[in-house]
């Protein structure tokens, strides 16, 4: 290790890939780089109006060149060649069609601005209705219930509903689209140079928590239950895939071309690729016991249990159980919020659209002044309202919020579900608002630990990291305070690809299991938010409260 100790870790976000240089032996991360997607940033092919949200494959490949390079330049030139391994974890369920050659649809001139070429988001949620129907599907089709390792609800985020949505709504994709791969199966079967579909190593991770695969019908439902969904799905099991792999797994090599391009010796080890939220769990410590909060612009929230405190237990309501997800050898477990980051940007966004709307055509400012009092605004108004709402005390503001303003994943994934404030008075003012959306995530939160201890998993401690948990100590206090435990927060703040990266030690034969990478590799943590027991008794009722109104409201909030 001391010649070849370096590995790189990348992550695909939502907004942007973030690289990071680490050093194997000691878990120093030396340098880091992140890289905003252009087309993404400019609001392209997406309709948040119809819950559509597309990415370009092309800000992925840019994006990910830019990262690896702009971290390696901030190291001697010599660094690079100390490489042994690259590790991958992106967004998902994150899918895009493939022609027979394993390229993209979108990277083709006639799908170049085509959407339903695109890898289609994890947020996008236009296959609400092809969700509803594989539900109904696996329940009424009278065998195996397929979505039973996946909580038991099929969600429209997921891999099958994405692909049918887009086959009934595209012929052209229809026709071109030869298979599908996920986001993180994708980039690195293009860095080892696997470009046929049926060939690439597919994420045991994506394919068991968003594809229904599981080992005890074989692999991917059977192409009777697929085509009992629709026709549209006859013969796409056959070009997909049956077997998966861990994310320990070395998927190959890195190619002469990628290693030219991103500025790293041809051959090193490449990980099979997995979910970001699965990756950052391992980067910030996960161990069988410990809930890991992922924690951005939504939510994911992952566990690991041994087998046998598992055994044949159905975890109903999460977003799925596989053996290996996380950790190879343990069965991971993920549940998660559809919005959590999210929730406050719309209210920010709810707040600034008069200097959107009128700042730029009025005559007491410049252009230029103006432009530079919104951009202040709209830089300090979450910390200002953060500050203002942590004035008031838990309980007064008089109001109770749902968090479902992008649905629900967890508890039983609803997409169809809305948001809900109630309580507004004309004394209701915007910091009590943002209390009470704050509240309304966190409570959202605590549902889904209730879920898991109520079917005997037990939570000892939480640990959480991202841009909320590292950003915003009163969403923090607040969670704390409702779920009545410690948080811990992970000191990395490039958690997701810390976590990659120990992956790609792994399959770079660095060390020989996740545990032994974790243990040299961790970045520890660094601080903990502690529940004040006042306020964790007043959100006790107040979690209450927030149940039955959800309970009270879900059937009309469907409606909407």
């Amino acid at each position: 290790m001391d010649d070849y100790n370096l590995v790189i870790g990348v992550d695909f976000g939502t907004d942007s890939v973030r690289a990071v240089v680490v050093d194997a032996a000691t878990g120093e991360e030396l340098a880091s780089e992140v890289a905003y997607y252009r087309r993404w940033a400019a609001g392209k092919y997406c309709d948040p109006a119809r819950n559509q949200f597309r990415q370009h494959p092309l800000d992925y490949l840019e994006g990910l060149e830019t990262a690896v390079k702009g971290a390696l330049a901030k190291l001697p030139p010599e660094a690079a060649q100390r490489a042994a391994g690259i590790g991958i974890d992106t967004t998902g369920s994150t899918p895009g069609p493939v022609d027979a050659g394993g390229r993209p649809l979108a990277l083709c001139e006639e799908f170049s601005e085509n959407p339903n070429a695109m890898f289609i988001l994890w947020k996008d949620h236009t296959a609400v209705q092809e969700a509803g129907e594989i539900n109904h599907a696996a329940r009424h089709w009278g065998d195996t219930d397929f979505t039973k390792y996946e909580g038991g609800v099929y969600s429209s985020e997921w891999f099958w509903a994405k692909v049918l949505h887009i086959l009934r709504h595209d012929p052209a994709v229809r026709a071109a689209a030869y298979s599908w791969v996920e986001h993180c199966d994708w980039i690195p079967a293009l860095l080892t140079g696997t470009e046929n579909p049926r060939l690439l190593k597919r994420s045991r991770c994506a394919a068991g928590h968003k594809a229904m695969w599981h080992e005890e019908w074989g692999g991917l439902p059977p192409e009777e239950f697929l085509v009992r969904i629709d026709p549209l799905l006859q013969g796409m099991r056959d070009r997909l895939y049956s077997k998966t792999y861990t994310a320990a797994t070395r998927a190959g090599n890195l190619t002469p071309a990628w290693a030219e391009r991103l500025g790293l010796p041809p051959g090193i080890a490449v990980a099979v690729g997995a979910l970001d939220a699965h990756m950052g769990a391992v980067g910030g410590g996960i161990t069988p016991g410990a809930l890991v909060k992922i924690m951005g612009t939504s939510t994911c929230d992952i566990m690991v249990a041994h087998k046998e405190t598992i055994g044949d237990k159905l975890i109903g309501g999460i977003c799925g159980q596989v053996d290996g997800s996380v950790i190879p050898g343990l069965i991971g477990l993920e549940a998660g919020q559809s919005a959590y980051g999210d929730v406050y940007a719309w209210f920010k966004d709810l707040l600034t659209w008069p200097l959107e709307a009128i700042l730029p055509e009025t005559s007491l400012v410049n252009r230029e002044t103006g432009e530079k009092l919104q951009e202040e605004i709209e830089g300090c108004l979450l910390q200002c309202l953060s500050e203002e709402a942590a004035r008031i005390n838990a309980g007064e503001t008089g109001l109770l919020a749902l968090d479902w303003l992008n649905g629900r994943r967890t508890p039983y994934a609803d997409q169809t579900l809305k948001g809900a404030i109630t309580g507004l008075t004309l004394g209701t003012t915007a910091p009590k608002i943002f209390r009470a959306l704050v509240e309304a995530t966190a409570y959202g939160a605590r549902a889904i630990n209730d879920r898991f201890m109520e079917e005997g998993i037990a939570i000892k401690e939480v640990i959480a990291l991202g841009g909320i948990a590292r950003k915003n100590d009163f969403a923090m206090q607040v969670l704390a305070d409702v779920l009545a435990m410690p948080i811990k927060i992970a000191a990395s703040d490039q958690t997701c690809a810390l976590g990659a990266a120990m992956f790609g030690a792994v399959a770079a034969g660095l060390y020989p299991a996740v545990e032994a990478a974790q243990e040299k590799m961790g970045c520890g943590f660094t601080k903990t938010y502690t529940p004040d027991p006042e306020n964790a008794a007043r959100y006790r009722e107040l979690y209450r409260a927030y149940l039955n109104l959800g309970s009270m409201l879900e059937g009309v909030l469907q409606k909407l």
